[in-house]
């Protein structure tokens, strides 16, 4: 569990320094402008982090599944090697996407302006200043990333239901409670994460404003980063009693 943490913490700072450098510079110096690379580089980088980080979350799902309803075979499905193969492929599918992305996005012919109306560049955004039909492959792109990310959802979705089931079957209440504390916060950034950016990348143009747009971006851009250490950290007694003497003094 914790080489899955260590990998999801590299992935929280680079998506949240990613986006959130530039437009603190950008607020200090009351301007919007970055360069057309400097874009292209963001949107790579940001979809890089995001992706792997989902997939990720996806891999110790299945971590916390072995570990409380099949313990005595958690050795064997989850050696070191595995743990190793899953991260591995969870940096290379982030990193075939933000290629696939950032390409496609960047290959398309760009003569609606040079404004995006976002704090980063986002790849909806971008689509907006597109003068050619060619965008619908993007489109096209991001409805099937969306189902792969479904089923991933779904797959996270029957591991938890498993887990509560085997947590309702623990005698004790504090255990009870030690496992829904841990499990719940995390279930709900991770709803937080996928269902705003699944709205903000196929919701219908009709409904679609700048202050909505900012505040869907915020949400699966800024919160889960920021969120997901200190909802894990918190697991860590050490963590809590320094906390603690902190507080009190």
């Amino acid at each position: 569990m914790y080489f899955f943490l260590l990998n999801l913490s590299l992935l929280d700072l680079g998506s949240i320094s990613t986006t959130l450098p530039k437009a603190m510079a950008n607020s200090l110096w009351n301007t919007r402008d970055i360069s057309y690379l400097g874009c292209a580089v963001q949107l790579f980088f940001f979809v890089f982090f995001a992706t792997a980080e989902f997939y990720f979350l996806t891999a110790m799902s299945y971590d916390r599944y072995v570990a409380i309803c099949q313990p005595l075979h958690y050795g064997t499905l989850l050696g070191s090697r595995a743990c190793v193969h899953m991260a591995a492929a969870a940096w290379g599918t982030g990193l075939l996407y933000s290629l696939l992305h950032t390409a496609n996005t960047f290959s398309l012919p760009l003569c609606g302006g040079n404004v995006v109306d976002q704090f980063f560049c986002e790849i909806p955004q971008i689509l907006k200043l597109s003068c050619s039909d060619s965008y619908l492959r993007e489109v096209v792109i991001i409805v099937l990333s969306a189902c792969l990310a479904f089923g991933c959802f779904f797959f996270i979705l029957f591991s938890y239901v498993q887990i509560f089931r085997a947590v309702l079957r623990i005698p004790s209440e504090q255990g009870r409670h030690k496992a829904f504390s841990t499990c719940l916060p995390h279930l709900a950034v991770l709803s937080l994460f996928i269902s705003t950016s699944f709205f903000a990348y196929l919701k219908p143009p009709s409904i679609s404003s700048p202050f909505l747009d900012l505040v869907l971006s915020v949400l699966y851009s800024v919160v889960p980063p920021a969120v997901n250490p200190l909802i894990y950290s918190m697991r860590n007694q050490e963590i809590k009693d320094a906390l603690r003497k902190l507080v009190t003094g």
